[in-house]
């Protein structure tokens, strides 16, 4: 799952949204900081804060996470895609098993912007007004290494509003460079706008079963 997947249902609780986002941020961000649940779990006694509000968000992705890879139509649908990318690129394996991997869940939360646009709106809106430092803050209490960029990349990530650019191909292609460039992968070329397309009517014929376990789902 991505960003939008695990935070549209959540736009009323700034911070445990923020929360929902935090593990992806900082792959992002800084990727030598990693949140484990077992340190996160402490810091989500219901009681009212950024802090538990952030780490039961933090909970809610990695719970969305565990089912969502494990489903069925997911693991179907990111190898079709996969194999779509190894048959007009070749490469090895893991590259193409990664971005069929990666272009399933942006291509989902494609399909439910399509859906939800103003929901879209609400959901930058929200983010939009929560203080960065304090959620960086809050990170670094659950984390075992500290960082000093998670702030910043929140101002970022609000500034770009990236998530818009995954219902165009090009711009998705764009963004997606952007993803192997971080993890030291080779560009994808033009031509794979035409994969990004086919794709797209992939993964929305898909979404409805993808989407079953997500709709069924309730907060933490």
């Amino acid at each position: 799952m991505n960003y939008f997947a695990h935070g549209l249902r959540f736009v009323d609780r700034p911070y445990f949204l923020a929360g929902t986002a935090i593990p992806d941020w900082l792959s992002a961000a800084d990727r030598r900081v990693r949140l484990r649940p077992r340190r996160v779990e402490p810091f989500a006694d219901g009681s009212k804060g950024i802090i538990p509000e952030v780490a039961a968000g933090i909970l809610q992705h990695f719970h969305d996470d565990r089912w969502f890879h494990k489903s069925p139509d997911f693991i179907e649908t990111s190898e079709e895609l996969a194999g779509m990318f190894r048959r007009a690129l070749g490469g090895d394996r893991y590259r193409t098993g990664f971005l069929g991997h990666i272009v399933t869940e942006l291509l989902l939360d494609a399909v439910l912007i399509e859906s939800n646009p103003n929901r879209l709106d609400d959901y930058y809106a929200v983010l939009a007004d929560i203080d960065a430092v304090s959620v960086q803050a809050a990170a670094n209490h659950m984390a075992k290494e500290n960082t000093t960029r998670l702030a910043f990349f929140i101002h970022l990530f609000r500034q770009e509003q990236f998530l818009r650019d995954y219902l165009q191909p090009q711009r998705l292609l764009y963004r997606l460079n952007q993803v192997m460039q971080r993890i030291k992968l080779n560009p994808l070329p033009d031509e794979a706008k035409s994969i990004l397309q086919a794709a797209q009517t992939v993964v929305k014929a898909r979404s409805p079963g993808m989407l079953a376990g997500w709709q069924a789902a309730q907060a933490l």
